[in-house]
């Protein structure tokens, strides 16, 4: 991580909610799922959050050697956003602890503030990970072999 990544990084993000980000699409192997509202996912919105995060510390990061993976998230969902609307990211860095990073996040619709919270982040090394990665699918692969 380069020397700039420091707690009080600051940024806004957005992004306009289509209908494939609502409830009814987040598994649509669920037919309760499919029975719900069209409104923005929980899942999604976590994922929107996550997304906004790393957007804002990618510059900071040897990229894409360095990348940040999602371990932790403590905010809310008040209110619905139904597709069409326009939700702002806020987020602001507020800890670096070694490759530990923590994030004030708020998200807004135009209408409702939609989600305050922290969210935290980890720096891994690609590389290393996907190998970790790939040793485990190698050990259910090798599991099944039994």
């Amino acid at each position: 991580m380069k020397n700039s990544l420091r707690a009080g990084l600051t940024s806004e993000f957005q992004f306009t909610i289509p209908p494939t980000k609502t409830v009814p699409h987040l598994y649509p192997e669920s037919e309760l799922f499919q029975q719900m509202p069209e409104v923005l996912a929980t899942g999604f919105m976590v994922g929107l959050i996550e997304w906004a995060c790393a957007e804002a510390i990618k510059p900071h990061l040897d990229w894409p050697r360095e990348q940040t993976l999602g371990t932790d998230v403590k905010f809310s969902h008040l209110a619905p956003t139904p597709p069409g609307f326009t939700v702002k990211v806020n987020v602001t860095l507020i800890g670096v602890e070694g490759r530990k990073l923590t994030f004030a996040v708020t998200a807004h619709d135009g209408i409702d503030r939609i989600s305050s919270g922290l969210h935290e982040r980890f720096i891994i090394d690609a590389a290393k990970f996907n190998a970790k990665v790939a040793a485990k699918r190698s050990q259910l692969a090798n599991a099944g072999q039994k």
